[in-house]
């Protein structure tokens, strides 16, 4: 059977494991409130050019990378996650701090 969706995957799967996406995107909200997060400008390393440093996030590497995507979204820039720090082109810094707390993480000041 060749699959070429979601939903074939689905079909494939016993009856007590099917989910659909957005059902396990519900179900899997991110557990940082109240977790301290700094957020730092640096440019070591980078031909002086500037990155928004997003550390202390303690996550496995999907739930990172998926963070990752949501405040490059918001931003509007590129990025990364490099030795579990999450990096955004340019100097976001207040944009980042803004996303974190409307998704429940506590930015240091």
């Amino acid at each position: 059977m060749k699959l070429t969706s979601f939903a074939d995957l689905d079909q494939l799967l016993p009856e007590g494991e099917r989910t659909s996406m957005t059902e396990q995107k519900k179900a899997a909200p991110h557990h940082g409130k109240g977790n301290p997060v700094r957020v730092f400008l640096d440019t070591k390393g980078r031909k002086g050019k500037a990155v928004t440093v997003v550390a202390g996030l303690k996550h496995n590497p999907a739930t990172m990378e998926e963070i990752a995507k949501i405040l490059k979204q918001h931003c509007g820039a590129g990025g990364t996650v490099k030795e579990g720090n999450i990096e955004i082109q340019g100097d976001q810094r207040a944009r980042v701090k803004e996303k974190l707390k409307a998704i429940g993480y506590a930015p240091a000041e």
